[in-house]
Formats: C-alpha cells, structure tokens, sequence
C-alpha cells in the first residue's frame, strides 16, 4: 500500500487479499515472519543488499516460495516492508534503502537492548526514547508502523494458541500514520493476531519496554518459557 491509497478506507476482516512483502534483515526473524506471511498465501521477497550471501541462501533452503531481490527492487515491488535487522543495523539500512522507502508501510520488528554488567537487560537507548523513533527519523517519508516487537521469535511463525477460548496473542502496534496502522491490523489479524493500537510511534518505548520483561518472565526466574504470549483480556460487563 503506497502513499496514493492512503485515503481510501480500509476494512478489516478475516481475509485479505495476498501482498508482496518485502524483508529487509532475512536472518532467524525475517525467515520466522517470512514463513508466516508465505503460509497465508503472500508474495514474500528477501530483499537485500547481497542476494548471494549465507542469510539468503539458508532462508531459501528454509522457504523454497521465498523471492530473492536487490533492496530497490523488493522495496519498489512491495505493498509493506518488515524491517528485521538487528536494531544496531535498522537505521542504516532505512537511510541506505533511500528514497525507495518513500510512502511505504514499514513494519519495524527492531529492539533496542543492551546488556548492562551487574544489572542485566536494559533498553538499549537508555529508555529515552523509542528505536522506532530512530527509525522513523531515518526516513521522515516512510510510514512506520512497530509490530512483532514484545515477543520472541519462537512466538512469531504460529500464533495459534488452543485451550484459550476466543483469545488470541496480543500483538500491539504503534505509528503516526492511523492509516497505516489500519492496513497493518488488515494484514496480521488474519494471521491469528488480537492487534491493538497503542498510540503514535513515540509509543514505542513502551512496546521496547514489554519485550525487556518478556525476555525476564521466559528466561529468568520465573520460568515462563519462551512460548508464553501477552493476551488482552477485557470484562465487557
């Protein structure tokens, strides 16, 4: 979905109509998500800024579907792009796409963490601001939009979660773009998706700051285990 549809009203329902989704960043996430949107019947290309390299070959041998491009030209072919790069690489590789990214939905599944000796996992922009800022700042013409970011990779290829009822996994979303965030709902909620709007991308620190404790309740003490999910449970009276 570029810039030029951005007026158009966008509903939301159990089926969408399969995109082309371009990776920047095809590593361990990239491929999981990249697994999720081919089994739903999208168009997924790697796109990237050495379709020969190691990442690309073993995401292929992984997802024989997976379509291998330069960045400009996965950028140019997609309606959204999922930025899975480590977060020390997502600003760079935002600024090197260019003006590609100009109009694009740009999920960013980026976070920014740090290990601090004696006190463990922090954020790793010391909690000033949020990573997605960053990169939204990389390309102010972009529209980014958080997702994918409070959970662990082992969470992100099936969020089918039997025994609960009607509940589904929390996935919430941020962005300045109300219009983005309504297409980004559109695409993961038939994935299986309880998506969730928490605000602009300023947001986002606090999404960083979800992924911190899950990473402490499915590694630490607590011994959650690493496929433990937010849920968003209402009383309706």
């Amino acid at each position: 979905i570029n810039a030029e549809y951005m007026g158009e009203e966008i509903r939301i329902s159990s089926e969408i109509m399969p995109k082309t989704i371009a990776i920047l960043g095809i590593g361990n996430v990239g491929t999981t998500i990249a697994s999720s949107l081919l089994a739903h019947g999208h168009t997924v290309i790697a796109a990237a800024r050495d379709p020969s390299s190691k990442s690309v070959a073993e995401a292929k041998a992984k997802l024989p579907a997976l379509q291998v491009a330069s960045v400009a030209e996965g950028i140019r072919a997609a309606d959204f792009v999922f930025l899975t790069t480590p977060f020390e690489q997502a600003v760079a590789a935002v600024t090197a796409a260019g003006s590609a990214l100009d109009g694009k939905i740009l999920i960013d599944c980026t976070n920014p963490i740090k290990f601090v000796p004696g006190k463990g996992l922090a954020h790793g922009l010391d909690s000033v601001q949020g990573g997605s800022e960053l990169v939204q700042a990389a390309n102010p013409r972009a529209l980014v939009v958080k997702a994918y970011s409070t959970i662990g990779v082992e969470n992100m290829a099936d969020p089918n979660y039997p025994g609960y009822g009607a509940a589904k996994p929390l996935m919430p979303i941020v962005g300045d773009s109300a219009e983005a965030k309504q297409a980004v709902t559109a695409l993961l909620a038939p994935l299986g998706w309880d998506v969730a709007d928490a605000g602009p991308v300023s947001s986002s620190l606090h999404l960083e700051h979800m992924t911190l404790l899950w990473i402490t309740l499915a590694r630490g003490p607590a011994g959650v285990g690493t496929h433990a999910t937010w849920a968003l449970l209402n009383k309706t009276s």
